[in-house]
């Protein structure tokens, strides 16, 4: 079997990096929170909620040790390895946000490891999550004339082992107990896109959302 860090090999060190601005602004204010990040990369969406007030306690999860080295100069801590052998029974309810940008693709199992995660959320907590969307009319017409080529970055990037669509997406997070509060585009959609969706009833906006971008809540109480 080959090892899944070896999907890795040949990855340039700005593949680990690049504060997501855009989901620390979807953080509350609040600098007492704890926040839990999975793929935390250099820690510098990290460095940025600390900054922004946004965490006091801001933990990573990181399969690369370079990054996660980084990582820890950082935030305030670094779990280095795989989701699926780590021990994360030291933090049950600890943390009041889960950050799984461009992430759960990657995993064998993002059923189970998603699960796994939100066992550590406070009831109530909040989680943003971000994949690229396979449902994309670009991915569409690839296949439509019979290529399915892997890159090194983006929605075809060869060390993903699921593809997800905005549904399929919101159906994850979903089978993790949490509940779906919106399913959004990461980058606002163009004028013309806007007016193809208004035409449309929405029944196409998959074909134009290059990544998914799905903010869900632990519900307060359990069900």
């Amino acid at each position: 079997m080959v090892a899944i860090t070896s999907l890795y090999d040949g990855k340039l060190p700005d593949y680990y990096t690049g504060a997501r601005a855009d989901i620390v602004a979807a953080l509350p204010l609040n600098p007492q929170a704890a926040v839990l990040e999975i793929g935390c990369g250099d820690g510098t969406t990290g460095a940025l909620a600390i900054a922004a007030a946004k965490a006091a306690t801001y933990v990573g999860i990181e399969l690369d040790p370079n990054a996660a080295a980084l990582a820890r100069t950082r935030i305030t801590d670094v779990l280095c390895g795989d989701i699926d052998a780590l021990d994360l029974s030291g933090h049950c309810a600890r943390y009041d946000a889960l950050i799984a940008s461009e992430v759960l693709e990657h995993l064998i199992d993002p059923w189970t490891a998603l699960l796994r995660l939100v066992d550590c959320l406070k009831p109530g907590a909040l989680v943003l999550a971000s994949s690229p969307n396979i449902s994309h009319w670009r991915v569409i017409l690839a296949l439509i004339r019979g290529h399915f080529e892997l890159t090194e970055t983006g929605v075809m990037d060869r060390s993903h082992l699921r593809w997800f669509t905005p549904e399929s997406y919101a159906a994850l997070l979903r089978s993790a107990g949490l509940e779906i509060i919106s399913v959004t585009s990461i980058t606002p959609p163009s004028a013309r896109t806007r007016l193809i969706n208004q035409l449309t009833g929405n029944r196409f906006a998959h074909l134009f959302m290059t990544q998914i971008y799905v903010t869900a809540r632990k519900p307060a109480r359990p069900s």
